[in-house]
């Protein structure tokens, strides 16, 4: 799979994996912000974007190996690599299936844990729903739990640029994404074999990932830190950009100051 993608700057490659279901446009703070530090590489997952869905069935394994992938066209071999919400997903999938390709971690607003029944189910009903009516489930179902309650009140920019990326989102591709997360593993083992640093950022107002699944990752990874985002959602980069750029930009000098 050839994925789409967007990249400002040079030096250190990090790779930011988006959010369901929006697509690397919802980076582009952070590929501001952070381009003066590194090479900041977005790709659009499989169906999102600029990216085709392709013909697999559903599966995070395959979006992790499109991201492979995508280092291999770009000839590189190690990465600092990133995911919110969904594309923290990938990045765990990414961590089992490439372990060896990337130098620290970034997960933000995710979990590490697999779906418990009754949330596969909803995840199922949502993908079928959206494949007979279009987008009206995730205006109903999905968008008001993507923002905390902080934005809601007082971010009109930042609530209606959410609105705008999720109504964005084909319905195949919707639906193919639903079923993926709906199969994903736990990878609670797969963050406690991963011995590089990492950075874990939450939003204190997150109903979907919440601080103490954050914490619960950080426990897990053997060298890792957490940062929460106060009066911030699901979607941290979106609705706070400068707390969360300045974190990750943090966590990138860090890196740069470690013994190498």
């Amino acid at each position: 799979m050839d994925l789409a993608y967007r990249e400002m700057g040079t030096g250190t490659p990090l790779v930011l994996l988006h959010a369901f279901p929006l697509s690397s446009a919802m980076w582009l703070s952070q590929r501001e912000g952070l381009s003066g530090l590194c090479r900041v590489i977005t790709p659009d997952l499989r169906g999102f974007g600029g990216s085709p869905l392709g013909e697999d069935e559903p599966s995070l394994d395959a979006s992790a190996d499109d991201v492979a992938a995508l280092l291999d066209k770009l000839d590189l071999d190690r990465v600092v690599l990133g995911g919110l919400s969904m594309g923290g997903y990938v990045a765990m999938a990414f961590l089992r299936r490439h372990p060896d390709r990337v130098s620290a971690l970034v997960l933000a607003d995710t979990k590490a844990g697999a779906d418990p029944e009754p949330v596969k189910a909803n995840r199922e009903r949502i993908a079928a729903a959206v494949v007979e009516d279009g987008s009206t489930v995730l205006a109903a179902d999905v968008l008001p739990t993507l923002t905390g309650r902080t934005t809601a009140a007082s971010r009109p920019m930042a609530a209606g640029r959410v609105r705008a990326l999720v109504q964005a989102a084909p319905a195949p591709a919707v639906a193919w994404a639903q079923r993926a997360m709906a199969a994903r593993p736990d990878s609670f083992d797969t963050l406690r074999a991963f011995d590089r640093p990492s950075l874990v950022v939450v939003g204190d107002e997150d109903e979907l990932s919440s601080p103490a699944d954050a914490q619960a990752m950080v426990e897990a990874l053997p060298d890792a830190r957490l940062a929460v985002i106060r009066e911030a959602g699901h979607l941290t980069a979106v609705e706070t950009p400068e707390a969360f750029t300045a974190e990750v930009a943090g966590f990138l000098v860090e890196l740069a100051e470690r013994p190498s």
